[in-house]
């Protein structure tokens, strides 16, 4: 088993949700990201959702740096940032 670069730059990769109805949306949305990290093998498994506000919540995956292209042309975030949590 390879031993995970501890210091690898991560990347927490966010789509966004707004309306009645985006709280439901991002808990639902983060289930199939975990999904797909697993099925992509992803180093990484940090999935999870965040509501900002009565309408707009947000599902976030975290990858590292290395992974963060493919991710996103797969799956076509929103937005991203640095993790470092």
């Amino acid at each position: 088993m390879e031993k995970q670069d501890t210091k690898a730059k991560k990347i927490k990769l966010i789509w966004d949700f707004r309306g009645p109805t985006a709280r439901n949306t991002a808990q639902h949305y983060k289930k199939h990201l975990l999904e797909y990290a697993v099925l992509e093998g992803l180093d990484l498994q940090i999935s999870g959702s965040t509501d900002l506000s009565d309408a707009h919540s947000i599902a976030y995956l975290v990858v590292n740096e290395s992974q963060m292209r493919q991710v996103r042309d797969d799956l076509k975030p929103n937005r991203g940032e640095i993790y470092d949590g």
